[in-house]
Formats: structure tokens, sequence, C-alpha cells
């Protein structure tokens, strides 16, 4: 049965949304889980170009379907859309070498396969996704049109250091064990924490606050650039006993008015 739903994925999966064209493509034929993407036609033939759609942590372009229409969106208005899924699957952290390297990959492929050198490219995501975007367009010669994030935690020094004080703070009750795993993941990803590795931070986040040279600022250049976030403090405090120093809105504000500036 499993070299059957194999064989079975490994061609081309066609479905519909709402009338459009969509596939699945696998970078390896054998594995399902991790290095491919799902594509969405736009339904006019001259496309106006192709956008890359990162999901947030954990999801995958069906979740990214329930929760937004801006897929669909996309291609009705001429953009080849991708939605990608990493070298590690729907747990990929975006910012590391090897989601980095996948994420290459399979817009190298989009690219060969349907002759799209010379076209209008943008790119964006959700949440970490959004921090996978905004990374890669740092690391571009050829940068893309435009940026987008959907609320990106930025500065992992930040995101480490907030998740650790939850911790501390749930002194009397259960820790948020997604703090709890988020504190290992970025120790294994940035190999180390803040005060060991900081030269790690500043060159895998894509904006350090810490960073007085402004390396990732720079390298992002002159791109147009939107990021959403929810800065209701009082909605935090309430809802997610969260503040300020718990929420990506501090470094993307600042990441914003560094690029201003």
């Amino acid at each position: 049965m499993l070299k059957l739903k194999l064989s079975i994925l490994s061609l081309f999966i066609l479905s519909n949304l709402s009338g459009q064209k969509m596939e699945k493509v696998f970078l390896d034929k054998t594995d399902s889980t991790k290095n491919y993407y799902t594509i969405i036609y736009p339904p006019e033939e001259e496309w106006k170009g192709y956008i890359v759609i990162l999901p947030g942590f954990g999801q995958n372009a069906e979740r990214v379907f329930e929760q937004t229409n801006l897929p669909k969106l996309t291609a009705q208005n001429g953009l080849l859309t991708i939605i990608p899924t990493l070298q590690d699957g729907v747990l990929s952290f975006g910012v590391d070498n090897a989601s980095q390297e996948s994420l290459k990959n399979i817009i190298q492929d989009v690219k060969s396969k349907h002759h799209l050198d010379g076209q209008n490219f943008y790119i964006g995501g959700f949440s970490i996704g959004g921090s996978a975007a905004i990374k890669y367009a740092q690391n571009l010669t050829a940068k893309p049109e435009a940026v987008f994030g959907i609320d990106p935690p930025l500065d992992f020094e930040r995101f480490y250091n907030s998740s650790k004080r939850d911790i501390i703070l749930s002194v009397n009750k259960e820790p948020s064990q997604e703090n709890v795993y988020m504190v290992k993941r970025i120790e294994e990803v940035f190999g180390g924490t803040p005060e060991t590795a900081l030269s790690n931070f500043h060159k895998i986040s894509p904006y350090s606050f810490s960073d007085i040279n402004q390396s990732a600022v720079k390298k992002f250049g002159n791109i147009p650039l939107r990021i959403y976030s929810e800065p209701d403090v009082q909605w935090w405090l309430k809802e997610r006993n969260a503040d300020f120093t718990s929420i990506n809105v501090t470094e993307c504000s600042a990441f914003i008015n560094e690029l201003n500036r």
C-alpha cells in the first residue's frame, strides 16, 4: 500500500482550487514528507510573474488554504503561486542553511520547468515562513520585486530570551510546551545560546537588534517590504499573558525603522 501511495504521489497530483489547476511536485519522488511544493496556476495562459508563499511553522499548503484565500487571489491575478515544504518537512525552521538551500532548490525547479527567468518574482510567508522569505531575499543577488511577512520572528536572540523568560515565569504551572520546544530547537539551529554563540544569532537571524553592524539590514537592500503584526498589548496581556518582549512587533518595527533610516 505504501509503495502504491508513493507511486501515486510520485506523479503530479492534480486537483482544483475553486476551478484553478493545482498540483504537488516532489523533488524526491520517493519521499512525500519534505522538499516538495504545491503550485496553483493562474486561469490565464499569460502570467504576470510568480509568487512563493511560505507556511507557518508546523503547517503545510492545505493549512494555508484553510487560513487564507491569498493563494487563490494571487493565482487569479496572474501570478503562478508556489507553496513550499522545505528540508525538515512542516518542522523546517526556515532561516537555517538547510531550509534556505531547500527553498533555493524548489524555486529553481519551478523556474526551470516553467521558464520563469526574467519574470516578476515575489516572496512572503506566515510566521517563520515570513522569516524564511526575508532571509532568502537578503541572500539573493537578483532581488525580488517585493517581500511580505505576516508576524515573522526576525530576531532569534529576542525569540530565545523571551521563550526562556516565559518558562521561568511559569514556575507555579506547566510551562508552554511550544516555548520549551523552541528553546531547544533554537539552541540546535544556532549552535548554542546568545551567550555562547551570539555571532551565529547575528549571522542566521533575518534581523538582530544587538548587531550594531546591521549586517542583515544592509544585505536586504532597497526592496519593497510589508510586515503585518498585531501590537494590541492589552489583548496580549489578557489573552496570552504576553507583553511586548514576547511578541514579534518590536523587531519587525525596528527592522523597518533601520531600513528607512
